[in-house]
C-alpha cells in the first residue's frame, strides 16, 4: 500500500496524475523526473528518506541506484541524464545518513537495463530506482 501511494505520488509530480504505472514496472518504486531534469522535488525527497531509513536499518547492505532516462534525445545525452539523476539522488542518500561507500550509482540511459512495457507513457521511463541488496535483505524501493 505504501510503495503503490508513493508511486501514485511520484507519478502525480511528474505530470501524469491520471496514469498509473504499469504492473510490470521493475519491482522498485521509482523516483520520477521531468525531461531533461534531475530536479528533486518534495515528493522524490521523501522516497528518498524512506529507502536511506531502510539502509540504515540494514548496515551491511550494498545501495544500488540506477538512473534511467526516456528516448528523445540521443544516446549520449541519454546516457548523462540517467547518470546525473541517479548521482542526485545517491547525494540525497548520503545526507540523509547513508554511507557514500555503500553506494553503487549507475546511469543506463535509456531504460535498456530497465525495461518497461511497448506503450508505457515516457515519464516512467525518467527514473531512478534504489535498491538495498545484502545478506538477508531484499528490500526494494
Amino acid at each position: 500500500m505504501k510503495r503503490l501511494l508513493c508511486m501514485t505520488v511520484l507519478a502525480a509530480l511528474a505530470g501524469c496524475a491520471t496514469t498509473t504505472p504499469p504492473a510490470s514496472l521493475p519491482q522498485a518504486t521509482p523516483v520520477f523526473f521531468e525531461p531533461w531534469s534531475a530536479a528533486l522535488d518534495q515528493h522524490a525527497l521523501s522516497a528518498i528518506a524512506s529507502a536511506a531509513q531502510g539502509a540504515q536499518a540494514t548496515p551491511t547492505a550494498r545501495v544500488v541506484v540506477t538512473g534511467a532516462a526516456d528516448s528523445t534525445g540521443g544516446e549520449q545525452a541519454n546516457k548523462y541524464i540517467s547518470e546525473t539523476r541517479a548521482q542526485m539522488v545517491a547525494d540525497q542518500l548520503v545526507a540523509d545518513g547513508v554511507s557514500r561507500e555503500r553506494i553503487k550509482v549507475r546511469g543506463v540511459g535509456v531504460v535498456s537495463a530497465a525495461p518497461i512495457p511497448t506503450g508505457t507513457p515516457a515519464q516512467f521511463s525518467r527514473r531512478v530506482l534504489i535498491q538495498v541488496e545484502g545478506p538477508g535483505s531484499s528490500t526494494v524501493w
